[in-house]
């Protein structure tokens, strides 16, 4: 009887032992890392696009995202250690666009699929190599669009504006970086579109403030001091040059007392938008942080996973192998669109 109790548990332990030896969960399938980088963390637009890029990651791949400290040798270092740590996709904002062939070199070299950014390399740079593609907007609209903002605006209220009264628009223009695709398109576009419009126009003054609002406040004190009211409308290339200028506004007692002054951005950032509803910025074109940071990581994603970049998407690619995230104009008409975006 004794043996056949011992013989009984020696089979139950073996029982036991199997099942959990065959009930182990499956190995968990590790997640793709993605090598980002952001060239400039501080930059108003680009915080946006960085927290929409963590916010499309979670739970979806490893994003080891830098800040390149508006710093191209950083940048390429940067990527630099991305390779060495066996990334499998690069995401790069560039510093410069200029440094593109560099980084795609670097790129293929390792056998790397890269997805650029914001920032657009040259045509010639993305057609190079067959794993590389650009995510960003159109640069042209958006210039194209605020000077719609602007023409718009001046008709219905020039009586109250055109302080000289000889019917033209006394401007000054804060203009990002020198060189940068958006800085030169919206910066001929937006007078473009005003002229086209019907509208004369005069430049005071137009200087660059490298996307900067501290840069732009200080510029903008500058203007004040040397035009003073002959002053009509402040242009700016993005929201954060605009918000310097109304800074530098406030200081001199505008936006009270019926003293007013126009002014425009791009970029719709939510800081904007709230200066919208004040009533101290008369617009702004909405530059779709959300959508860009979604676009970038969904192919690259792809691109990581070896699958068609557009897998699973409803992007669609252009002639120049890019990702085209449209422009919307933004007034107090329409602000709850915007808001919308940041949600």
């Amino acid at each position: 009887m004794k043996k056949k109790l011992i013989a009984a548990a020696v089979l139950a332990v073996a029982a036991i032992s199997f099942t959990a030896c065959g009930s182990k969960e499956p190995a968990k399938t590790e997640l793709p890392t993605i090598g980002a980088t952001i060239y400039k963390f501080d930059d108003n637009f680009m915080s946006y696009v960085r927290r929409g890029l963590e916010s499309a990651a979670t739970g979806k791949a490893t994003l080891e995202l830098v800040d390149s400290a508006n710093d191209q040798a950083k940048q390429g270092e940067q990527v630099d250690t991305f390779i060495s740590k066996g990334v499998k996709a690069l995401a790069i904002n560039l510093v410069d666009p200029k440094a593109a062939p560099t980084i795609i070199a670097k790129a293929k070299e390792a056998k790397l699929p890269v997805i650029f950014f914001n920032k657009e390399p040259e045509a010639a740079a993305l057609a190079s190599y067959d794993k590389t593609w650009y995510v960003g907007t159109e640069s042209k609209e958006s210039g194209i669009m605020q000077g719609q903002v602007v023409a718009d605006a001046w008709k219905k209220n020039k009586a109250k504006w055109d302080l000289n009264g000889d019917g033209k628009i006394q401007y000054v223009l804060l203009k990002g970086e020198p060189g940068h695709p958006d800085a030169e398109a919206r910066t001929t576009y937006v007078i473009q579109t005003v002229k086209e419009a019907g509208i004369e126009v005069e430049e005071l003054a137009m200087d660059t403030a490298m996307w900067d609002g501290a840069k732009a406040s200080e510029k903008m004190q500058t203007w004040i001091a040397a035009y003073g009211d002959k002053i009509e409308f402040v242009i700016a290339n993005n929201d954060g040059m605009a918000l310097g200028a109304i800074t530098a506004l406030e200081g001199e007692g505008y936006f009270k007392d019926n003293k007013f002054m126009p002014v425009v951005g791009v970029d719709a950032i939510p800081e904007a938008l709230v200066k919208i509803k004040e009533g101290k910025l008369v617009g702004t074109v909405l530059n779709d942080a959300k959508n860009q940071a979604k676009a970038t990581f969904d192919l690259a994603l792809n691109a990581a996973l070896g699958k068609d970049v557009l897998t699973g998407t409803s992007w669609k690619l252009d002639s120049n192998k890019a990702v085209r995230v449209p422009y919307v104009a933004v007034t107090i008409d329409n602000i709850a669109f915007a808001e919308e975006s940041y949600k």
